[in-house]
């Protein structure tokens, strides 16, 4: 295995390093002064749509699309360092370079198993960052850690589906750009193989029977930069069969094509949020002086500080490794290795970014520094995609077959 960044990366994380420096970063709070302003806070910032023409025009857009019809035709190994990097401001750089979720997996979804017409009508606007679009599949009333309790409906009626459910969660759907749904429902509630009762539909946002009832929020925060959270009523919403995404049946098994590469972007960018962490940990601690001498003098910080590094580098190592199992042998064969960063990256950072808003004192709670907003995001993926829990039983599993 070498993780050693071939030329193609190592341009591409210049450029991507002098974009963040002299366009993101500065943007932090003028993104947050020009949101107070807006008639809607879901209202995109002048100053995100800045972002997004410069970033287009120095050619870092859709850089993670595998596919180089659609996007940068990068490898995972290749996209790796490039979405850490974007992970420093996981609430504007992602966005600004057209690589946030939800977007980002529903582009996948409509690249690999679209129609022509569907790509056309949806993935090309979205490649294109003219519209966004949300995954709808977390319910209320369900467990949804366990994807065959969905009761979402889709029952077909003639010429079309008619949908019916409540989902809640549902990242990107406050946005006014959302255009289109990816909706998860049981085609066949009581099919013999529960993996194949669900399907996938796209419900465009202003079918009759869709209603965005409300913004749901994460510790408190709105998390605008996905487009907010949100609970979304289908009553009897009605659209074309040709609107079916791949087969009847086949809903489960796009869902995990879905997440896998979902799982490792999220990996990606949480190492660059402790990243962010540890430096502002060091500013913080070579700044700032109690009893008698330097924070950066007290062991017990000089402890967290290292101790952060250490674990920074052993959890690159796990996701750089992953990537290049998922190049190599595909998402299949990096299973254990999927499911063992999305264990241990969201759980190890939460430590650190804990650790920072400690160093911090006040300040790392409040809204001065961006520690709390990254710590809500991060244990937030202690939840999406899978629930901890979930894949350590599937994990430990199959390491228990091997001697069963």
């Amino acid at each position: 295995m070498d993780f050693a960044f071939d030329a193609r990366t190592e341009e591409l994380r210049g450029r991507l390093l002098a974009f963040m420096d002299e366009h993101v970063y500065p943007a932090e709070a003028v993104a947050e002064e020009q949101r107070a302003r807006l008639a809607s806070p879901w209202d995109t910032p002048a100053v995100v749509e800045e972002l997004k023409a410069e970033a287009r025009r120095q050619g870092l857009w859709n850089l993670f699309l595998p596919d180089a019809e659609y996007g940068a035709g990068l490898t995972n190994l290749q996209y790796a360092p490039l979405a850490e990097i974007t992970g420093r401001s996981p609430h504007l750089a992602p966005t600004a370079t057209n690589c946030a979720a939800p977007d980002t997996g529903n582009m996948e979804v409509l690249a690999q198993f679209g129609t022509e017409e569907q790509r056309k009508q949806w993935l090309e606007p979205l490649l294109a960052g003219e519209i966004r679009s949300a995954f709808a599949m977390t319910e209320p009333e369900v467990a949804s850690s366990d994807a065959t309790n969905i009761t979402t409906h889709i029952e077909r009626d003639g010429d079309e589906y008619v949908v019916t459910g409540r989902k809640w969660y549902i990242s990107g759907a406050m946005n006014p750009d959302c255009a289109i749904f990816i909706v998860m429902g049981k085609t066949d509630p009581d099919g013999a193989d529960i993996r194949r009762q669900q399907s996938m539909v796209l419900v465009p946002r202003d079918t009759p029977g869709v209603t965005v009832k409300r913004a749901m929020r994460v510790f408190g925060y709105e998390d605008h930069s996905h487009g907010g959270h949100a609970e979304v009523v289908f009553d009897h919403a009605r659209v074309p069969v040709a609107n079916l995404v791949g087969e009847e049946g086949g809903g489960f098994a796009i869902a995990q094509a879905r997440l896998g590469p979902g799982r490792i972007h999220h990996c990606m960018r949480l190492i660059g949020m402790a990243e962010r962490a540890i430096e502002l940990m060091c500013r913080r601690a070579v700044t700032r002086t109690a009893f008698g001498k330097a924070l950066a003098q007290q062991g017990v910080v000089q402890n967290w500080i290292a101790d952060a590094r250490v674990t920074v580098e052993q959890l690159r190592l796990l996701v750089l490794k992953t990537a290049w199992l998922m190049d190599t042998v595909g998402n299949k064969g990096a299973h254990t290795e999927i499911q063992a960063i999305k264990i241990a990256t969201p759980r190890a950072v939460v430590g650190i970014l804990d650790r920072a808003i400690q160093l911090h004192g006040a300040g790392g709670v409040s809204q001065d520094f961006p520690l709390a907003e990254l710590y809500a995001s991060a244990r937030t993926l202690m939840l999406a995609d899978g629930p901890d829990e979930v894949h350590q039983r599937s994990l430990a599993r199959r390491e228990l077959k091997k001697y069963l």
